[in-house]
């Protein structure tokens, strides 16, 4: 079902294709607009790095557009204080994985909405605690073959098989996929719109 009546035009900044996967569950309206030409930072304190990424995303499809309420997230793994990135080969997804195995390690999102017109500008960081069972040098061979680790922040993909390497979850699920809907939502409510 999708609904249009009294929504503004809602732009996604954003080329993840598991974030356009979540929003369109929700029937809203919205359009994509990936954010080429921006840079994600990768070191500093991790809620201010993903807060400044996804800022820039929105910031940069906003200027872009005359109206619209432009959404930009960036999330990452935090195991510590260091930030685990997207395993880009087989090897840093087996190193990524045998360092989460058996631990518990943060997912933060940073939101970033603003108003394309007037470029007030809302934000938060989600947090979200997943642990990973121990896992042998032999079943992290086994996920990496399945090439799901690939571009995957952290190395997994817990909306794919990677769930059966999570052992627990504290916060919202939909984070750790890249998105969290309800964050969203109460950020979007500040400018009227409910996804409900």
């Amino acid at each position: 079902m999708v609904r249009t009546a009294g929504l503004p035009k809602i732009v996604l900044a954003s080329s993840s294709p598991r974030r356009v996967k979540l929003l369109r569950q929700l029937g809203v309206p919205f359009e994509v607009i990936k954010p080429d030409g921006v840079h994600e930072e990768d070191d500093g304190v991790p809620e201010e790095v993903v807060l400044r990424n996804a800022q820039a995303k929105a910031d940069h499809v906003a200027s872009k557009l005359d109206e619209g309420i432009v959404v930009g997230a960036d999330t990452i793994v935090v195991l510590g204080d260091a930030i685990i990135g997207k395993a880009m080969n087989d090897q840093e997804a087996a190193e990524m994985l045998g360092a989460l195995q058996g631990r518990t390690h943060r997912v933060l999102t940073g939101l970033a909405v603003v108003d394309a017109s007037s470029k007030r500008m809302e934000t938060d960081v989600v947090e979200t605690h997943v642990t990973f069972q121990p896992l042998s040098e032999e079943e992290i061979a086994r996920y990496v073959a399945t090439g799901e680790p690939l571009g995957k922040a952290g190395g997994y993909a817990v909306q794919g098989i990677g769930a059966v390497i999570v052992e627990e979850i504290h916060g919202c699920f939909y984070n750790v996929v890249g998105l969290p809907l309800y964050g969203l939502n109460v950020l979007l409510e500040k400018y009227g719109v409910c996804l409900l």
